[in-house]
């Protein structure tokens, strides 16, 4: 049986030269970073202009880029340092963030009585700007301002500029979850002034288990892993070298190539969302998702006129690969937090389906989708 893969948002397939360059360094970088002799010092130095090289296609220094096991890591380092470190009392956020954001906040707001409040979202779930200027107008508590730049379950974009804009006005510092736009989106933070973001290198087909915390120039960072004082005393924790190189690889491929994996991306988006309306009668597109200005072209949420619980089964058993929403919540019962909070109660219990795409998919793979659907 042939499969298909459409749950891109979830993971993705390794480039092939990145499996090279994985397998090429295990084989050469296997010295401790942290040894002083001549192995670990060749390790050490591979990890280091990995970090100049990724710095660079943001347009910051190497410094400000903290390597760890990938974007959830990442997302709790920011926020506990802020409220640790940096004096935050007050988190703004919304309440479709990923969890790796909410139920840190949550357990900030416990342990250290930090205030946390939620801004509004219109109809699609986009953020309503004036209500988070009246947010930050109205208090004098130093504040961080959590806000991702892509949802993961619908694709509402954000307009992150704006929100930095708003931020500056008001002294409020900005930490972006960015691991659905990182390497699908050109982020120069020179000229975009977020505070904190973070990647996760198998979103763009890297492996997993590892990516980074971006803090800009000027932050000190207390460490949530003691220990061994690497990362420059930010993170404990021998450095995973070769997941490191690949992810490396994996971001200087994609960044190189993409404006033309986006126009391609983009068209898939575009077939099958034309597909569908064709084919199928009354379905909806959750958030922005069908909107190509308003959303990623990564991913396409769509709602049906039923409820199908066994849908998600019956793709999988016809080697089609989609989600329901986020694949780190898949294994509960829960359903989507995301779609809980921007439907009625009527429309939440329908079901929905999160395709999301890669430069691996093909015009063909969505014909046999919605074929299949159809039936």
């Amino acid at each position: 049986m042939k499969t298909i893969y459409l749950d891109n948002a979830a993971t993705t397939q390794m480039d092939r030269d990145v499996i090279e360059k994985i397998h090429s360094s295990m084989q050469e970088n296997y010295g401790n970073p942290s040894s002083t002799h001549q192995f670990g010092r060749k390790a050490k130095s591979a990890v280091e202009t990995a970090r100049i090289n990724i710095a660079k296609h943001f347009n910051v220094s190497a410094s400000e880029i903290v390597f760890t096991a990938g974007g959830t890591e990442a997302d709790n380092l920011i926020l506990k340092n802020a409220v640790l470190n940096l004096d935050i009392k007050r988190i703004i956020t919304s309440k479709i963030e990923h969890h790796a954001v909410l139920h840190t906040c949550t357990f900030l707001k416990k342990a250290y009585n930090i205030v946390i409040e939620y801004v509004e979202l219109d109809d699609f779930g986009s953020v309503k700007m004036d209500h988070l200027n009246d947010l930050l107008s109205n208090s004098e508590t130093k504040t961080l301002v959590s806000l991702m730049m892509i949802n993961n379950e619908i694709g509402n974009l954000l307009d992150i500029k704006k929100v930095s804009e708003i931020c500056v006005t008001h002294n409020a510092l900005f930490h972006s979850d960015t691991v659905q736009a990182i390497a699908h989106y050109s982020i120069d933070l020179k000229k975009t002034p977020i505070d904190f973001m973070v990647a996760s290198a198998h979103k763009f087909h890297g492996p997993k288990g590892v990516g980074f915390a971006y803090f800009k120039k000027g932050f000190g960072i207390v460490p949530m892993i003691h220990g061994g004082d690497q990362e420059r005393g930010a993170r404990s924790s021998t450095e995973n070298v070769h997941a490191i190189l690949g992810m490396e690889k994996a971001l200087d491929i994609a960044i190189s190539n993409l404006d033309k994996d986006k126009v391609y991306i983009e068209n898939l988006k575009s077939y099958l969302i034309s597909s569908l309306t064709k084919t199928l009668e009354n379905i909806e597109f959750n958030g922005h998702s069908s909107d190509l200005q308003k959303s990623s072209y990564t991913i396409l949420s769509v709602r049906f006129p039923f409820v199908n619980n066994m849908l998600l089964f019956s793709l999988d058993m016809a080697g089609i690969a989609v989600s329901g929403g986020s694949a780190c919540q898949s294994g509960s019962n829960k359903g989507s937090h995301v779609l809980d909070e921007i439907l009625k109660d009527s429309e939440a219990i329908n079901t929905s389906i999160r395709f999301s795409f890669s430069k691996f998919n093909t015009r063909k793979e969505l014909d046999t989708l919605v074929e299949f659907l159809k039936k």
